[in-house]
C-alpha cells in the first residue's frame, strides 16, 4: 500500500500536478501558479499516475501530447479509477479542431484550454473548478434533504456514491457503524476510503456516516408519522438529546422547528 505525502498540504494551498514534455512550458505554469498552489511536475501521463500515489491531488493540468503516455489516455485512466475520479482535469493542446475538443470531453477531461494560453485564463479555470466543487459539498453538508450524488461529478464517482449510501442506509439504525464497518463493505482498504470519501465530501468518513443519519431523520421528520425520540433510534442514536443537539448543529434548527416548517411548506 503506498503511503500518500501530505507534507504539500500544511500549507493550506491545493495541490496541483502540471504535465507537459516541454520544460520551459512546465516551468513557467509551474512558476506562475506557486504563489496560490502547491505545484508537483511532470512530463507524461505515467509520471502524473506515480504522483498521484504519493500526494493527494486536488486538480491536474496536462498537455495532451506527451510521450509514453498522453493526456487523452491519461485521462481515461483517471476517470475509470474510483479512487482518483474525482479530480478535475484541465487539457492543454495545440490542436484547436473541434474533434480534439470533443475527444477530451469524452475522455472525461472537465476543462479543455487551447495553447497558446492565457495564464489568467488558466487560473481562472482552476479557480472556478475547485469553487464549484466546494459550493455542491456545502450545499450537500447544509441541506437536509440534499442527496450524495449532487456531488458526484461523474459517471464513476456517481456508482461510488450510491454503493456508499446504499450501505450506510442498509445499517444506519447500527450504533456502532463507522469507517471500519464501511470499508469492509465496500472491499477497500480503510486509506483509501478516507481518502476518496474526504476528497469528493471535504468529510472524514465518520462525518458522512453522520451527516447520512441525520439527513435520513430529517426525511423521517418530514413524514409526520413518527415521534422524534423512534426517529433518533431508527437512524442510530441512543439518545434524544444527543440527535436533538447534532441536529441543530448541522441543519442550525431543531428536530421540534423542522417538523414546524415542513408543515407549513405543506399546507
Amino acid at each position: 500500500m503506498n503511503v500518500k505525502n501530505d507534507k504539500e498540504n500544511e500549507t493550506g494551498k491545493p495541490t496541483l500536478i502540471i504535465a507537459d514534455d516541454h520544460l520551459e512550458i512546465l516551468d513557467f505554469i509551474a512558476d506562475d501558479l506557486s504563489e496560490s498552489y502547491t505545484t508537483l511536475k511532470a512530463i507524461n501521463g505515467q509520471e502524473i499516475l506515480d504522483l498521484l500515489a504519493q500526494h493527494t491531488v486536488q486538480l491536474i493540468i496536462s498537455d495532451v501530447m506527451m510521450p509514453i503516455m498522453d493526456g487523452f489516455e491519461l485521462c481515461r485512466i483517471i476517470k475509470s479509477d474510483v479512487e482518483f475520479s474525482h479530480i478535475p482535469i484541465i487539457l492543454l493542446t495545440a490542436k484547436n479542431t473541434l474533434q480534439s475538443k470533443i475527444k477530451g470531453l469524452e475522455e472525461g477531461a472537465d476543462a479543455y484550454i487551447e495553447k497558446p494560453f492565457s495564464v489568467a485564463h488558466l487560473q481562472a479555470q482552476i479557480h472556478s473548478l475547485l469553487a464549484n466543487r466546494n459550493k455542491v459539498r456545502e450545499f450537500f453538508v447544509s441541506s437536509p434533504l440534499a442527496h450524495i450524488n449532487t456531488m458526484a461529478h461523474n459517471k464513476a464517482d456517481e456508482i461510488f456514491l450510491e454503493k456508499l449510501n446504499q450501505l450506510i442506509q442498509e445499517h444506519i439504525a447500527d450504533p456502532e457503524l463507522d469507517v471500519e464497518k464501511l470499508a469492509q463493505m465496500m472491499y477497500m482498504s480503510r486509506p483509501t476510503l478516507y481518502r476518496k470519501i474526504k476528497a469528493i465530501s471535504d468529510l472524514t468518513p465518520n462525518d458522512l456516516i453522520n451527516i447520512s443519519r441525520l439527513k435520513k431523520a430529517a426525511e423521517l421528520l418530514s413524514l409526520g408519522q413518527y415521534k422524534i425520540f423512534e426517529i433518533a433510534y431508527m437512524v442510530g442514536y441512543n439518545s434524544q438529546t444527543h440527535f436533538g443537539r447534532n441536529f441543530q448543529k448541522q441543519f442550525g434548527i431543531t428536530p421540534s422547528e423542522y417538523i414546524e416548517q415542513q408543515k407549513s411548506k405543506n399546507k
